[in-house]
């Protein structure tokens, strides 16, 4: 099948599109490179474009039969979204707004959308399912509920079917190496700890130490970014058999702390880790764990990586001799 990958240059759209071509799918990437990687598609057709220009919506529509959607492009920096709200809500909610008309006038009616944990808010409960309370405390979050309930109402009216895919978090790189995680900038965890261990002169903050948790730390989900891939593909073949609009929790079941993760980080790259504690972050929940099981049931998909050592060294392969990115500086270890 034809699939418009929108936001495919970015780390995870960078990885569906590798994976939906080797897997023999024909893919479009749409991308404005905001902050995305030309240097990441490395298969597929390019049309560079942006979803707040519906002339190039209109265009890449125009010249392609798509069979479905998978919709990846939004700005998703919490503490950005914080300073900046207008931002988030013109390119998440109105970039997706014409993103799903110009799919309703041009008759596709298949669309994947990249969801986030972020739509819960602080945990009631752990580990959270799909039931759990959506009350998003920043807009990053508040954006992509306000994409879900449009996704529900052009269901509803449209019938154009869609699912959400609500992420935890999403770590690991290509197992070949050829592409990777490269954000500008970094704010995730794992890249944060190699990038201590690659060069130690700058020291990885952890912020707080004094959870209600077995070591202090914050606990987290991490799903690898391939697993969120096929999780993808399952979800366009559930919607061909499903109308409406659907949600799916997508993690690995398993929390890690953060001292946990350096552990594992320090094991795989033979490194010491320095850290430095600082003061917590508000709105920093002790334990966030996806309750995964909706995604299992019915997507018949399930995590195959679900050790935190074999997650990370598929980055640590990456973060030695990244292809692209500002990370791509000389290796001291070499």
């Amino acid at each position: 099948m034809h699939i418009l990958i929108c936001g495919g240059a970015g780390y995870i759209g960078s990885h569906m599109v590798k994976m939906a071509v080797e897997q023999g799918h024909t893919v479009t990437v749409f991308d404005n490179l905001s902050t995305g990687h030309r240097a990441a598609v490395q298969k597929g057709k390019w049309a560079h474009g942006d979803l707040l220009r519906p002339g190039d919506l209109e265009a890449v529509f125009g010249e392609n039969d798509f069979h479905a959607v998978i919709h990846f492009a939004a700005r998703s920096l919490v503490g950005e979204s914080m300073q900046d709200p207008g931002l988030y809500y013109v390119n998440n909610v109105k970039g997706t707004l014409n993103l799903l008309e110009a799919a309703r006038r041009f008759s596709v009616s298949r669309i994947v959308f990249s969801s986030t944990a972020a739509v819960y808010g602080m945990p009631v409960r752990v580990p959270m399912d799909e039931a759990h309370p959506t009350q998003p405390i920043n807009p990053y979050g508040r954006t992509k509920q306000m994409v879900e309930v449009m996704l529900a109402d052009y269901a509803a009216a449209y019938g154009i079917r869609s699912a959400a895919l609500r992420y935890f978090n999403a770590a690991g790189a290509a197992p070949d190496g050829q592409i990777g995680e490269a954000h500008t900038p970094e704010t995730h965890l794992i890249p944060n700890i190699l990038n201590a261990a690659l060069y130690p002169g700058q020291p990885l903050s952890v912020f707080g130490d004094d959870y209600d948790t077995p070591d202090g730390t914050c606990v987290r989900d991490y799903i690898h970014v391939d697993d969120l891939c096929r999780a993808h593909l399952t979800a366009i073949d559930y919607i061909n058999h499903h109308p409406g609009t659907h949600v799916f929790n997508l993690g690995n079941g398993n929390g890690f702390s953060i001292r946990e993760v350096i552990r594992a980080s320090e094991t795989v790259t033979g490194c010491r880790i320095p850290f430095e504690i600082k003061g917590r972050r508000p709105g920093d929940p002790a334990v966030l764990v996806a309750d995964s099981r909706r995604a299992q049931a019915e997507l018949g998909w399930t995590p195959r990586y679900t050790n935190m050592e074999a997650i990370i060294r598929t980055a640590w392969q990456w973060s030695q001799a990244p292809c692209y990115g500002n990370s791509v500086l000389p290796n001291p270890l070499k």
